[in-house]
């Protein structure tokens, strides 16, 4: 490592302003010794509540239960399918299967990278079959819902997706694991907020992190905020020690809602100084490179909040490996995309059949972008990224 390398994420800087501020927090905790749920998971979820302005916010233990439990709470499981993105992290897919419902993937939009509401429309008017009131899969399964991702921190475009799914009589789930504070275009609303129900992720690298795993489901129905909590606690209902349902433990600890809470207060901060970032990519990019094709920079569209700035660039292994020769951290999301994973072989996926999640996976890279990202660092960045692409034309 050398001494002026440019770190993907510098999560060290940002405690350093907080330090005391979540330290006092956490002896408040010990202090008190309610570490599972309690008064100040309570004042947590309010917080977020008010912030994300939806009426309910269950905390778990993290954002894959998240996504289960959503689809636990509307009854999803064995003979039924739900679409999802193949361009997404596994859990996305593998919490579909783990319902005991089949994951079936649309192709993605190649600038958004999001889920493309044209290839869901023609899978669910082409591929699948009216049965009366019922939209079977090509397998057979009850197509129950849509599952959009909100990849990067981009809204996808769900407004469509919901038009969709209203049609054809389908939930939205949306996985909004890296879109906290993201705003959809045209309506102010956040990204998790406009589905029958919403999934976060607080793992520490988000864009609102904790100090270990956790996240949480939102949805406006009382109804299916008691469903989800009665599954994250063990299957609870109607008195203690009474289960009625197959649930599991999966509880936002305390130490991590306080941390959570202490972080809150930052996120608008944070979210403004991730797009002041990409906006400087793109003007330098811009500058470095003229209207020169070889790097293909995301779009500055209302709402994004950069949970990741990512680039497309032809030979993207060469090019990483140069950034990492001159001490510049990046990384690849995702390489394999899903209808590709080993785990999902007997859906009997063969490359080729999503050609944009496909392309995506060969040509994407994550560049460094982080709040107390400096602009000397981004700009020492786009320099090197620059020399890489013309080596050999990118």
């Amino acid at each position: 490592m050398t001494e002026t390398r440019v770190r993907f994420l510098d999560l060290q800087a940002q405690y350093a302003g907080l330090r005391r501020e979540i330290r006092t927090a956490v002896d408040a905790v010990f202090e008190s010794q309610a570490f599972v749920l309690g008064p100040a998971v309570a004042t947590f979820e309010a917080a977020l509540g008010r912030y994300l302005d939806t009426a309910h916010v269950i905390g778990v233990a993290s954002g894959t239960d998240a996504l289960y439990l959503a689809r636990r709470a509307a009854d999803i499981g064995p003979g039924d399918a739900v679409l999802t993105t193949p361009y997404s992290f596994v859990a996305s897919a593998t919490q579909i299967a783990r319902t005991g419902a089949r994951p079936y993937f649309g192709d993605i939009d190649a600038e958004s990278f999001n889920l493309d509401p044209a290839t869901v429309r023609r899978w669910l008017a082409e591929a699948c079959r009216r049965d009366g009131a019922v939209v079977r899969a090509p397998g057979g399964e009850m197509v129950r819902a849509i599952l959009p991702v909100h990849l990067f921190g981009r809204p996808c475009a769900i407004g469509e997706l919901g038009a969709l799914a209203a049609e054809y009589g389908l939930v939205i789930i949306e996985d909004a694991a890296q879109a906290i504070g993201a705003r959809i275009d045209g309506s102010g609303r956040c990204a998790g907020t406009v589905g029958r129900f919403g999934c976060f992720s607080f793992y520490p690298t988000k864009n609102l992190g904790g100090a270990g795993d956790g996240g949480c489901v939102v949805t406006s129905a009382e109804s299916d905020a008691t469903a989800v909590r009665s599954l994250a606690r063990h299957g609870v209902g109607g008195g203690p020690y009474r289960h009625v349902a197959l649930g599991l433990a999966s509880r936002l600890d305390a130490l991590q809602a306080v941390v959570l809470g202490v972080k809150l207060g930052r996120i608008e901060a944070w979210n403004a100084a991730r797009r002041h970032h990409a906006e400087r990519y793109e003007y330098l990019l811009t500058a470095a490179l003229g209207s020169a094709r070889v790097v293909a920079v995301p779009a500055l569209v209302a709402g994004h909040v950069f949970h990741q700035y990512v680039v497309r660039v032809r030979e993207r292994d060469r090019v990483q490996a140069a950034l990492t020769a001159a001490g510049i951290e990046t990384h690849v999301y995702y390489p394999i995309p899903l209808h590709l994973q080993p785990c999902f072989a007997g859906l009997g996926h063969r490359a080729g059949d999503l050609p944009e999640a496909e392309r995506a996976s060969a040509e994407t890279l994550a560049l460094p972008i982080y709040p107390e990202l400096s602009d000397a660092a981004a700009t020492r960045v786009v320099e090197t990224l620059a020399r890489a692409v013309g080596e050999r034309g990118g």
